[in-house]
């Protein structure tokens, strides 16, 4: 028998079960990801400012102005809700209850990156984050309303494409 060491087959697997409330068999997949030693690449993104590359996970912690970053996040976060933003927790796909997962889609690394440029840099400046693996449908939606908020130009570059925001509006018209 061959084992398979990429996860992304893995990934997919526990994905589908979790869509699906199987957990007990996202349980299953990933413990026989771990007794096979396949890790999933971490979700991680970058900011390049002052010549110097910031990294954000979803809900870290660690950057040392991790408490303004949130602060902003939440101003933002208050100002969507006024606009009509709800998340949409469908794409969390962790047995959580429905605040835990809107809680926890306020802390994407995306939504980290970004904040962190709107307290660092100048308002006319455009915004471009880099990530690794491709930007969830829920950070996409969030992103729209945050371009127009601060009207800003936003680009996330991610695994598969370039995510153009500006005035509340994506590049592609939503072709995503």
């Amino acid at each position: 028998m061959v084992e398979l060491r990429d996860a992304a087959p893995y990934v997919s697997m526990s994905n589908i079960y979790a869509a699906a409330g199987e957990w007990d068999n996202v349980g299953k997949v990933n413990m026989v990801m771990r007794e096979r030693g396949v890790r999933k690449l971490q979700h991680t993104v970058g900011l390049k400012l002052k010549h110097k590359i910031h990294v954000f996970r979803a809900n870290d912690k660690s950057h040392p102005q991790i408490g303004k970053i949130r602060g902003k996040i939440d101003v933002l976060a208050n100002h969507m809700g006024k606009e009509g933003y709800k998340p949409d927790t469908s794409c969390t796909l962790h047995n959580e209850e429905e605040e835990i997962k809107a809680e926890s889609l306020k802390y994407h690394s995306e939504r980290l990156a970004i904040s962190y440029a709107l307290i660092s840099m100048p308002a006319w400046t455009p915004t471009v984050v880099m990530e690794n693996v491709r930007a969830c449908t829920e950070c996409h939606t969030a992103i729209k309303f945050v371009s127009k908020i601060v009207e800003r130009e936003i680009t996330v570059r991610d695994s598969s494409r370039f995510h153009h925001f500006r005035d509340g509006f994506y590049s592609c018209g939503d072709y995503w």
